[in-house]
């Protein structure tokens, strides 16, 4: 299947080719999951010692059979402690994840992801998630089986377990062959649920993960009724939520599609867009100009929205002191949506 690329090089607009329409700096505004930043595991005292010596532990290869062979035990308890110290192998010592799998572990910690006690759940996908860290582990998890039981822990686990469970999607996500069995799987409202709903962690990941998966359409379509422009676009004016660029990068992910122009002006996107221009970053205002010159793409009646939201005294401003991309943008949007307020007060 062909998939989209995130933004086109060459982007025509009114006839004229607007040559790298992205920001092309999306790196900065997201970074990649690290590993689990759960607190650690409840232990007595000889499981401490134990989990600690299995952290510090140089040869670990015995070690690790041994876990990996605990995990399909009949009982719950010695389930916990092996996926326990995996999770804590795999976080501390990187060397260890390829180890780990070579070793026989994904297929038994994705049968923990399924399980019915809760924490035992929780256990098996925060270890997942650090394998996933390595990304010679990547393709082996996802053809293993780990993306349903991931999204039903996405959508029934605790909160640490829907986090990470996230975070784990996301790196899945960075193959492109997963995104479409990912979008197909029932992911992207319960990414979208987080992305509104969760902590900080929560919704970084999951912006992160949505901005993924949705280069590809049909996933973008998805994401659009799931509802993600409100939570986009209440994010995107909150300043303080430290979430303005992510979301808005996964905006523009999304209005290459007619849905989510449409979308975007329900939810009253447009005012939002147009205060980023005037009082964003240079980066945050770039941004929303391109977002702007998606929506105005061949809509007249966009066009003169966007005007009478008050939108070029700022672009004016930005064509004086933002990039030289971001000057082609204001040009051709400010000739738009000037064009769009003459035919729109001529039809009346």
């Amino acid at each position: 299947m062909d998939m989209e690329k995130k933004n086109s090089a060459n982007f025509k607009y009114m006839g004229r080719s607007i040559s790298d329409l992205s920001v092309n700096d999306d790196s900065l505004a997201f970074s990649d999951c690290n590993s689990d930043k759960s607190g650690e595991f409840p232990a007595s005292a000889s499981q401490s010692r134990r989990l600690l010596l299995s952290c510090a532990a140089d040869n670990s290869d015995d070690l690790i059979r041994q876990l990996v062979s605990d995990l399909e035990s009949c009982s719950i308890d010695e389930q916990k402690q092996a996926a326990m110290e995996i999770r804590l192998l795999a976080k501390n010592k990187p060397e260890n994840r390829l180890k780990i799998a070579k070793a026989g572990a994904i297929k038994p910690l994705i049968s923990l992801i399924s399980s019915s006690d809760s924490q035992l759940q929780e256990y098996g996908v925060t270890a997942i998630l650090n394998l996933s860290l390595c990304d010679e582990n990547k393709g082996l998890i996802a053809s293993s089986g780990a993306i349903k039981p991931l999204v039903r822990a996405l959508k029934t686990g605790t909160s640490t377990a829907k986090e990470n469970a996230a975070c784990a999607l996301l790196r899945l996500s960075q193959m492109e062959e997963n995104k479409v069995a990912i979008g197909r799987s029932g992911a992207i409202p319960l990414l979208v649920c987080l992305l509104e709903t969760g902590g900080f962690r929560g919704k970084k990941d999951s912006a992160t993960a949505l901005y993924l998966l949705c280069s590809v359409k049909e996933n973008k379509i998805r994401a659009v009724q799931a509802g993600i422009m409100k939570p986009l676009v209440e994010l995107m004016a909150d300043f303080g939520s430290n979430m303005v660029d992510k979301s808005a990068f996964v905006l523009s992910m999304l209005v290459t599609v007619p849905e989510a122009k449409t979308a975007v002006v329900e939810e009253a996107g447009i005012p939002v867009l147009v205060e980023i221009v005037e009082v964003g970053s240079q980066r945050q205002k770039e941004i929303a100009v391109s977002i702007l010159l998606q929506i105005c793409e061949d809509n007249m009646v966009y066009c003169s929205m966007v005007a009478r939201e008050g939108a070029i005294p700022p672009l004016v401003a930005l064509s004086q002191s933002g990039t030289n991309r971001a000057k082609q943008k204001v040009s051709v949007i400010v000739k738009s949506m000037s064009a769009g307020a003459t035919d729109v007060a001529g039809s009346f």
